[in-house]
């Protein structure tokens, strides 16, 4: 009787996760995830080159590409930069609380002028946006966090800075995941 008890309170206390499958028309199949490979590894290739590659025809692929870039699955072609590179070596996440009651937008169109935000997220939990902002060295990084921070509505702000990037952005292993789901 105490084992089916503690067998129900284990039980009672694992959290299982339900995925919802993707209508089919949002799944990617094995052929688009070969693509999607192919362009990740060979940007330049173009669709005749990956018609050939991948031993389909060139209206296959193109229809591909375009149903993904309809879907979204495509957002951009342009080419991925490297903001070191160019100058901007450092990089930093910021955590924005924003006065109450006002919504992040007016501060949203705030950051939106300062090129060295890359990236601004709503959150959950202590703040209310997350940045990642890049800067020439640490003095740099300064001036971009008081750019931040000099808007009214932004009340309290918290910094870190990326050591080393250990994962990067990165998104093929979704791309198998789903071909294989």
């Amino acid at each position: 009787m105490v084992r089916l008890h503690r067998m129900r309170r284990a039980c009672a206390a694992t959290v299982h996760t339900v995925s919802m499958p993707l209508p089919a028309s949002h799944q990617l199949d094995t052929l688009d995830a070969r693509l999607l490979q192919l362009l990740h590894d060979e940007p330049q290739i173009g669709v005749l080159g990956a018609s050939r590659a991948l031993g389909v025809a060139r209206g296959t692929v193109q229809s591909r590409l375009d149903r993904m870039t309809a879907r979204g699955v495509i957002t951009t072609l342009a080419p991925q930069l490297d903001p070191a590179a160019m100058g901007y070596p450092v990089t930093a996440f910021c955590t924005l609380e924003i006065r109450q009651g006002t919504g992040p937008e007016p501060v949203v169109r705030h950051l939106s002028d300062i090129p060295e935000v890359l990236e601004a997220h709503t959150i959950t939990g202590a703040g209310d946006l997350m940045l990642r902002v890049v800067a020439r060295d640490n003095a740099d990084l300064q001036r971009v966090i008081d750019l931040v921070v000099v808007h009214d509505l932004v009340e309290r702000s918290s910094t870190v800075i990326a050591l080393a990037t250990k994962i990067a952005y990165r998104t093929q292993p979704l791309v198998s995941a789903a071909a294989d789901a």
